[in-house]
């Protein structure tokens, strides 16, 4: 039988001009190999989601700790038992992942931003290549949300590997996804908390950056490639 990995990409920011009150770009990958089960894992968050009263099909880190969208009406205490119920699933789960990202201020223009972003990308699954080749297919699962990332994944994949598939998805489809898109907020806060650039709500949501780096993202960071 042959030994599959599945990734699952997320990404922060966007290729415009940069701005001060978002000045990176991230990409995050969920390395998931497929000879795991994690379906007992998925029932279980279900499960709670539907005891926290949450019936809908996907969380999203980001709209929770700026309380926003369908969380908008949501008491603080809501909005971390949602969070929490994500993160512990998370935690729990038997993964790895990748990140990497650019600092904006550092491109000129959208042509060296992508290239610097390929070339990190490059550098990063080159550097973990004892991981990638230890499976005979790949199968990317992206929703396509970005152009230019979209080609950035397809163009740098291809390059190292001929085993590779490209699937779109929904981040309703796949708690995976939600985890990538769990991990590129942590990844992102951590890099804020380093530039002390907490916002309000951040703030609110987490107490201080040291709290956040012990509590939330030092365990997740156990599952970095």
């Amino acid at each position: 039988m042959s030994k599959k990995l599945s990734i699952f990409i997320d990404e922060s920011g966007d290729f415009g001009p940069f701005k001060a009150h978002a000045p990176y770009y991230l990409i995050t990958m969920i390395l998931h190999n497929q000879d795991i089960d994690i379906s007992d894992n998925i029932k279980g968050l279900e499960s709670h989601l539907h005891n926290l009263n949450f019936d809908y099909k996907a969380v999203h880190t980001g709209p929770i700790i700026r309380r926003e969208e369908i969380y908008k009406t949501m008491r603080m205490e809501e909005r971390k038992r949602i969070f929490h119920a994500l993160f512990n699933f998370a935690r729990r789960l038997d993964f790895n992942y990748i990140c990497t990202y650019v600092d904006k201020k550092d491109c000129e223009d959208v042509i060296a931003m992508t290239s610097k972003l390929s070339r990190n990308l490059a550098n990063t699954i080159n550097s973990n290549s004892d991981f990638f080749n230890s499976f005979d297919e790949i199968v990317i699962y992206y929703d396509n949300g970005q152009v230019e990332l979209t080609k950035i994944i397809t163009t740098v994949f291809n390059v190292f590997y001929s085993n590779v598939e490209f699937r779109k998805v929904l981040p309703v489809d796949y708690k995976l996804f939600q985890v990538a898109d769990l991990i590129c907020s942590l990844e992102l806060l951590s890099l804020k908390a380093d530039a002390k650039a907490f916002t309000k709500s951040e703030t609110e949501f987490f107490s201080t950056p040291r709290d956040f780096r012990k509590n939330y993202l030092k365990p997740l960071l156990k599952k970095k490639l």
